[in-house]
């Protein structure tokens, strides 16, 4: 179906890399994931992609593989987003870290606006109880977006994010692909109660539209972000996934920029 579209859009999942290691970075995620990318994974490519698809504000990220990578990784989300005015920038933690406490109060005074966490890519569990001391860190302070899910490994399933949200009720938590990567439906069995926000990106292409339509609503369209996970998918091939979708148009206004403009507070979508 092919819909109109006005106003402002926001992408919530946005992975960008410093250009001298962007293709490399953007292939290796794609090589783990067995998916081509789109895009090479650089702020200008993403800048041009985004406004090609009239989308017109992201969230940018970065998870650090290593506990040394974290600094530097969030001094270039800061920086990134200082330049940019469309972009809100996630920088990351890592829980086998030294100086956590010091780093979230650091990531504060630089705009550094919450954290991205890849359990898989970062070789953690969830559940690890020196993840808990992270939630810990960043409860009512910064949120997390969490990558979540894969039917492979069980370092971010449901029921970990279940158990976390209940253990650290002042956390705020976005659970990434539906709360579940691969795994929707164990995803929509366990975490719809919780009250977990969770965003659209990567999932789309492998549920039809009228199970798109079913997760929305069943976590709430109040709850839901649309995200792209670029570079591994097009702006503008995702939003033709989502007008595909059975949404009525307050539902679509909420996913595509009213939601997350609540929750970063940003102006009208007009």
């Amino acid at each position: 179906m092919k819909r109109t579209r006005s106003g402002r859009i926001f992408d919530f999942h946005c992975h960008i890399f410093p250009d001298k290691i962007a293709v490399k970075a953007s292939s290796a995620t794609g090589s783990y994931y067995g998916v081509p990318m789109c895009h090479d994974g650089t702020v200008s490519t993403l800048l041009a992609a985004s406004a090609a698809a009239g989308v017109t504000d992201c969230l940018v990220c970065s998870a650090a593989t290593r506990p040394e990578q974290v600094r530097s990784i969030n001094d270039y989300i800061a920086a990134e987003a200082g330049a940019h005015p469309a972009f809100i920038g996630f920088g990351s933690l890592h829980p086998y870290m030294e100086g956590l406490a010091d780093e979230v109060d650091r990531m504060i005074r630089i705009g550094v606006r919450g954290v991205k966490l890849h359990a898989d890519f970062q070789h953690f569990r969830l559940d690890d109880p020196r993840a808990y001391a992270l939630d810990e860190a960043v409860e009512g302070r910064l949120p997390l977006l969490l990558h979540m899910g894969d039917r492979n490994t069980e370092n971010t399933t449901p029921e970990q994010l279940a158990d976390i949200v209940r253990r650290f009720p002042r956390l705020d938590v976005v659970g990434a692909h539906f709360g579940g990567y691969s795994v929707w439906e164990r995803a929509a069995r366990v975490l719809p109660d919780t009250g977990v926000r969770v965003d659209t990106s990567s999932s789309l292409g492998f549920l039809t539209p009228e199970r798109g339509t079913e997760l929305v609503r069943a976590f709430g369209a109040e709850r839901c972000f649309f995200g792209t996970d670029y570079p591994m998918w097009d702006h503008t091939e995702e939003l033709a996934r989502f007008d595909q979708l059975g949404l009525d148009e307050s539902e679509r206004n909420a996913v595509l920029w009213e939601n997350a403009a609540a929750f970063f507070g940003l102006g009208p979508k007009d």
